[in-house]
């Protein structure tokens, strides 16, 4: 008998391929090899073999100017600063020209894997956005451009530095009109010296600024200042229009300052009170106390109805019944809150902007709320001057054009004219990192690095400074874009010299060094190097701002445009997986946009949801599917943009509608409304929705809520418990149970969650995904209810309908499917993960003894033993648990929705502390078990227990708020157990705590400021 001597005589051989294809009958075919038959080269080689096997992540540390090699190498000259298994964290700032946050980068053998927030910065202090979160995997996108293109005939062929430099040098050279560089808002001081060196070297050079989601209207009503807004100093918060807790301006900081007067406690039982006038039910408005639903062009009507009101001038105005119905209350709550109140609005109208800065200024909120002496720099674009450079393209004005960041062919209104006038234009370059829309129509692409794997400077705010350094060697034969811009003025500094020489001024000459190696170290640092931006354009009179709003058109309907919290303007998120099956905090719809519009509008014309609705506006239509969407205002329906891509990538391309062209064009810029007429087009298309119940009804086990009069009048009555009578009143029962309680002598971990603080941004979602390596599985899959998210937030609408009546209305036969809210219903978000219960029903039904319950409290899964039963999801009465039904990180099926990670570049972004699951078993939520190992080790070398803070969940870490609290409750000095003793019998509570399953989740109920102090009669109104 012969026996194998090694390796090397399996490779390539036809036994080795028989017994490998039993194992992966997906990657390897087999073909039994005959007498005297050539060896069969489709059988896959030992190597191949190897690289299946997952030797193809050693890559990740050999990242450098080409697409990596995929080989196992050893660290025979280990970099000093690299350590095996052990992570690398590096501060960095992420910043797209819309959501800005600063970063701490974590990586592993020199490979980003995850981005948490940095708490060293006093603006974003820690929070992280889901975009931001979701970044780390746009760096290994394999729709990146590896190197520099030069359109040649229909198509585009690879160039070298040189090549391109020196036609590029020779075409600005000789252009004899305006070069114009055109990109979104730069918040980076040395960019923009950057660029002022290539205008010093070529005449007429001007750099064009323009904003997808513009703030142009405020900072014109503002003299060229965006104010900085401080919500945590507000008590009366009135929002028109304005998602700042989703889209608007600065959500991540907005959402920090805002909880700040939201959170309760036995020593603090003050809130803000906030009122939101808004048309499509956004993340702000479901998290106001008072929401009133108006038509967009309303907007502009309350304004001034407001300033008349606080000024005590003008008349009274029209309003709709809605929003008169609240007038007196809001205006009431404003003038006993001078000072101490806030009102901002998402407008883009500079009319509608000056009156709210009237308001401001009447109210004496200047100074307090409103900071115009530190301004915001995140919103720069000018688009009365954007306007202009497409004039100018179009008449032949524009000589040379360069799109940094930019992709107006998709996202601008006048997207078509620009599509059509750059052939015209004699140099066109594109610094894109992708062949997108804009970039594909240019001479010349000279993609930019990843922003992490470049330097760069960042002053978001005035007096504030952050900075980001590379944590990966470029993979791509890229070159960074500000060190383009020096090449062409005829420099061969580097930027990081050139950057570092541009701090001189902020840090100081003397200790420079020092100072500057801190402000890398901690990725901020205080100073001043932007000016303030000039505007041209003047702000109109507080008369002629007043003169020029128009109320809405009678009869009209109006579609409002919004960005998704997740996917933005579609722009660099546009081929994100993570992000498009992230659901929308409020329609829960994943993968596409949609059209929202009232019950009331479905049901009078007979709309289903999934019926697709042709859109027309601007003489141009989209065809979209129908959302039912409580909350949506009458005569009103919502779209989002952001979708619609041509040429984004796999992932992002030909999803959904894009709605850019359907935004008005004013004389000021864009307005993102307009009027519209519908149509049903007698198609449909599935909406894949990952939550379809939507109200609580009276099922107030699950999620619980009240109001801030009660909870002050008694807090122990907020919260709904089955009690029991005592000698000493009403308490908790005393449960009966068939299970021997464990005992947890060392740790016991436990989570609580503040619905008070929770804003449902999704944040954790991404961050749980990114830390534990769960798979995107697509639309279809969403739609089949087979996501595989182990955290998910519930989105409940507080009802005050009942079936019963729906029934005996008849309203029960068009939307027999959901459940029917009122048409302007509160909202409640409520993370929910695996509750990790001590008496855990899933532990008594598994067969194999695949899910068990630690000494720690945790309920854990050994995916080796799980055959997949599913016992234990049919068990559990969270439904928190996921069943992986497919490979989907490697099945061909899914390499169009999960194509970052298909390939040997995208699966560098897994985390090599988390198990990657094989197809077929369980998955679920494990309180981040590889993060507690890691703190328990840490502290066992120095010979204590952990310290309270040191082992954080990915969720709780990423939540902007700290609506999530993790901690050892044995510990009794803990955050954990001292926030659970004092809110024990008042807003703690256990969902479904009647089943006894003991959760080791705790929630505090949910408490609305709904009441005002001046109309107590209309609390519950």
């Amino acid at each position: 008998m012969k026996y194998w001597k090694g390796i090397e005589e399996l490779d390539n051989s036809s036994e080795f391929a028989k017994h490998a294809f039993a194992e992966f009958p997906d990657f390897l075919p087999v073909k039994e090899k005959r007498a005297g038959e050539v060896e069969d080269s489709s059988v896959a080689p030992r190597r191949d073999f190897l690289k299946l096997m997952g030797f193809g992540v050693a890559a990740a540390t050999l990242a450098s100017c080409e697409t990596p090699v995929r080989k196992a190498i050893p660290y025979l000259n280990k970099p000093e600063e690299v350590d095996p298994t052990i992570s690398n964290f590096y501060a960095s700032t992420y910043f797209t020209g819309s959501d800005y946050n600063a970063v701490l980068v974590k990586t592993r053998e020199g490979r980003p894997i995850k981005l948490e927030g940095n708490p060293e910065s006093p603006i974003t202090r820690g929070g992280l956005s889901a975009r931001a979160q979701a970044a780390v995997l746009n760096l290994y996108d394999g729709a990146r451009l590896p190197h520099f293109m030069m359109k040649k005939g229909n198509g585009h062929e690879k160039t070298d530095f040189d090549q391109l430099d020196n036609a590029v040098r020779a075409g600005l050279s000789s252009a004899t009109g305006k070069i114009a560089v055109v990109s979104p808002t730069i918040i980076s001081p040395s960019t923009k010296r950057a660029i002022a060196a290539l205008a010093g070297r070529y005449r007429n050079v001007e750099h064009i600024m323009y904003d997808v989601n513009s703030a142009s209207g405020l900072l014109q009503a503002n003299s060229g200042v965006l104010p900085a807004y401080d919500f945590s100093q507000a008590k009366i918060i009135v929002g028109l229009g304005a998602d700042f807790l989703g889209t608007w301006i600065s959500p991540v900081e907005y959402s920090r300052q805002y909880v700040t007067n939201r959170k309760l406690s036995t020593d603090k039982r003050a809130m803000s009170r906030h009122y939101q006038f808004e048309s499509n039910l956004s993340l702000t408005g479901s998290n106001a106390d008072v929401r009133i639903a108006v038509k967009p062009s309303d907007i502009g009507t309350v304004a001034v109805a407001l300033y008349n009101a606080v000024s005590g001038t003008g008349s009274a105005t029209a309003l709709p019944a809605a929003a008169q119905k609240q007038m007196a209350r809001v205006v009431a709550d404003l003038q006993a809150n001078r000072g101490a109140s806030l009102v901002v609005s998402g407008s883009n109208d500079p009319a509608v902007q000056t009156v709210v800065a009237a308001i401001n200024q009447t109210l004496g909120n200047v100074g307090t709320t409103v900071n115009l002496t530190a301004p915001s720099f995140v919103r720069q674009g000018n688009d009365a001057r954007m306007s202009q450079f497409v004039d100018e393209l179009k008449s032949g004005a524009i000589s040379a054009v360069i799109f940094y960041h930019a992709n107006p062919v998709y996202n601008h209104p006048r997207g078509e004219e620009i599509k059509t006038a750059i052939s015209k234009v004699p140099l066109s370059v594109s610094l894109n990192d992708r062949l997108d829309e804009t970039g594909s129509l240019c001479q010349y692409q000279a993609p930019d690095h990843h922003w992490l794997e470049s330097w760069n400077d960042y002053e978001p705010k005035r007096g504030y400074l952050s900075l980001a350094q590379p944590a990966i060697t470029p993979i791509f034969k890229t070159r960074q874009a500000q060190e383009t811009f020096l090449r062409w003025a005829g420099s061969n500094e580097t930027y990081y010299n050139f950057m570092k020489d541009g701090w001189r001024t902020a840090l100081g000459a003397n200790g420079f060094q020092a100072a500057w190696d801190k402000a890398v170290h901690d990725g901020v640092a205080s100073g001043s190097v932007l000016p303030t931006p000039t505007f041209a354009a003047a702000a109109p009179g507080i008369a002629t701002a007043i003169s020029n709003i128009r109320g809405a058109k009678k009869g009209a309907i109006e579609v409002a445009l919004y960005e998704k919290v997740g996917i933005g303007e579609g722009g660099v998120e546009g081929n994100n997986p993570f992000l498009h099956e992230l659901p929308d905090p409020v329609s829960k719809a994943t993968w596409g946009n949609y059209i929202a519009v009232p019950r009331k509008m479905a049901v009078d014309n007979k709309w289903e949801q999934g019926d697709v609705i042709k859109v027309t506006a601007n003489g141009k239509s989209i065809e979209v599917p129908v959302l039912v969407q409580p909350g949506q205002a009458e005569g009103s329906v919502s779209i989002a943009v952001g979708y619609g891509r041509t040429m984004a990538g796999k992932v992002g391309n030909q999803l959904g509608a894009n709605a850019f062209p359907l935004v008005q064009t004013t004389s000021d810029g864009p307005v993102y409304y307009n009027v519209v007429t519908l149509e049903k087009t007698g198609a449909t298309s599935p909406i894949a929705q990952t939550q379809t119940h939507h109200t609580i009804m009276d099922r107030r086990e699950v999620v619980q809520e009240s109001t801030l009069a009660k909870y002050i009048a008694n807090p122990k009555e907020v919260t709904e418990y089955e009690r029991v009578a005592t000698p000493d009143g009403l308490e908790k029962p005393n449960k009966v149970s068939l299970w021997q309680d464990y005992q947890y002598n060392d740790h016991h971990w436990g989570m609580a969650i503040d619905l008070n603080s929770c804003i449902g941004c999704g944040s954790c979602v991404i961050g749980c995904q990114t830390e534990n390596n769960i798979a995107v599985v697509g639309k279809q899959q969403v739609i089949n209810r087979r996501e595989m998210h182990w955290m998910r937030i519930d989105r409940y609408y507080s009802s005050d309908h009942h079936e019963d009546e729906f029934e005996k209305e008849g309203k029960l036969k068009t939307y027999a499917a959901m459940e029917d809210p009122s048409d302007n219903p509160q909202v409640i978000f409520q993370p929910m993960m695996c509750q990790h219960c001590n008496h855990a029903p899933c532990e008594t039904v598994c067969p194999v003894l695949a899910t068990t319950h630690s000494s720690e409290g945790l309920n854990q899964m050994t995916y080796n033993r799980c055959v997949g039963t599913r016992y234990c999801a049919n068990n559990c009465p969270y439904k928190v648990r996921r069943f992986n039904w497919f490979s989907y990180y490697s099945n061909e099926k899914f390499e169009d929705v999960n194509g970052h990670m298909f390939t040997d570049l995208g699966r560098m972004v897994l985390n090599p502390d988390v198990t990657v699951r094989a197809r077929g078993v369980m998955e679920k939520c494990s309180f981040c078990v590889q993060r507690i190992q890691l703190g328990k080790l840490e502290a066992k070398k120095q010979k204590r227990r952990p310290k309270d803070g040191e082992v954080v969940t990915a969720c709780a870490q990423s939540c902007p708020t700290e609506a999530i609290l993790f901690g050892d409750m044995r510990d009794p000095s803990s955050r954990i157990s001292q926030l659970l003793r004092r809110e024990d019998g008042e807003r703690a509570f256990h969902v479904l705590d009647s089943i006894n399953v003991q959760p080791n989740v705790t929630y505090l109920t949910k408490i609305r400021n709904a009441a005002s102090t001046f109309f107590p009669e209309e609390e519950n109104a």
